[in-house]
């Protein structure tokens, strides 16, 4: 979705009040240190030169924290430096994340003059009490209040949100995401909750009070929640932590789904009930064929080929593939076109709606 390339600017805590029960900043981003002026510029400029394609529009990116909680005139500084280089001809916009609690008309007007095409909020859950229990510091009605503004201001709206949380659960999450896409958003981010060192939720699970949702389970739900942003046409850019130093399976995890190939994970299992559907309509008995996209084919096949062994167990088929170069939404089973968003729609109104409206 996003064609820019990014500069990434970590701000990391600053602007929050406190720390929500799951989120430590500093091993998220792996930033431990807040980058004064001079490393700001410094930084910038070493994208700048990194960046080969002058084509490509470029966008500074204030991540980490929450940008617009910060005082009012260190928040001015940082876009002032943002703005230097938009003036320069060399940056085109400016996009930041923030909490949903800290927009409002004022700084909206403040972030139109510097150019910010570009808003997240880190949404999490549209559950009140679950966002109670995590110590979000605000309610859901808060996150529809500050989703409308932005939108209002022509602003390009992400949304973020994080499954199995504590005192989440598999329903709560799909109206999660059942209500964000209600928003409309411009995409969307989804985040499996990874329990981290130096959080309150590592004492919870230590404390056997906060279970954390297994790989499976995660893998599972993520199934679910990717089907209702494709059915909406609301892009994923993100499904999984982004690895790092500390985010990783040696590094501070503590617990939770984590995967360096998460969103693979969920769309091989996607895939894995694309194949069971069409088995039974066509009553597909002999091997089975698959020609998709070359983008697709690990996805078919499935991590540790997990899609072919489950063929074969479940079904006594035996998959092979073949590649075409036409659009990846479109594949062939055993001859058949199949056009991926029919499943998609079949599997929204009769799997996945109906379960919501049983909530």
């Amino acid at each position: 979705m996003n064609k820019n390339n990014i500069i990434p600017v970590f701000v990391p805590h600053m602007g929050c009040p406190h720390d929500c029960i799951f989120c430590n900043q500093r091993k998220i981003t792996n930033f431990q240190d807040v980058l004064n002026e001079k490393e700001i510029f410094d930084n910038i400029d070493k994208y700048l030169l990194y960046f080969k394609n002058k084509n490509i529009p470029v966008e500074i990116a204030f991540y980490g924290g929450s940008f617009t909680g910060l005082d009012e005139e260190l928040m001015i500084k940082y876009l002032n430096i943002a703005k230097y280089y938009i003036n320069l001809g060399k940056v085109s916009s400016i996009r930041l994340s923030t909490r949903p609690d800290y927009i409002n008309k004022h700084i909206l007007d403040i972030l139109k003059i510097y150019n910010v095409k570009t808003i997240e909020l880190g949404v999490q859950s549209l559950n009140d009490n679950v966002l109670r229990l995590n110590e979000r510091g605000h309610g859901a009605s808060c996150v529809y209040e500050a989703s409308n503004l932005i939108k209002s201001y022509n602003i390009t709206l992400g949304l973020q949100m994080m499954v199995g949380l504590y005192g989440d659960n598999f329903e709560s999450c799909i109206l999660t995401a059942y209500k964000i896409a209600s928003l409309k958003p411009d995409f969307v981010r989804i985040y499996p909750t990874l329990t981290i060192k130096d959080t309150k939720l590592e004492q919870l699970f230590y404390s056997n009070k906060y279970i954390p949702m297994n790989m499976e389970d995660t893998v599972e739900l993520c199934k679910y929640i990717y089907i209702i942003f494709d059915y909406y046409k609301i892009p994923i850019i993100r499904l999984g932590l982004q690895s790092s130093d500390n985010i990783s399976e040696n590094g501070d995890i503590i617990a939770g789904a984590y995967h360096p190939a998460f969103r693979e994970l969920v769309e091989s299992r996607i895939y894995r009930e694309i194949f069971k559907y069409y088995i039974n309509k066509f009553n597909i008995k002999e091997n089975f064929n698959v020609t998709c996209a070359n983008s697709e084919v690990s996805k078919v096949i499935g991590n540790k080929k997990e899609n072919v062994v489950y063929l074969y167990r479940q079904h006594n088929l035996s998959l092979s593939t073949n590649i075409h170069f036409d659009d990846a939404n479109i594949l062939y089973l055993n001859g058949n076109r199949i056009d991926r968003y029919d499943f998609i729609d079949y599997y929204f109104a009769k799997k996945i709606l109906r379960r919501i409206n049983e909530t």
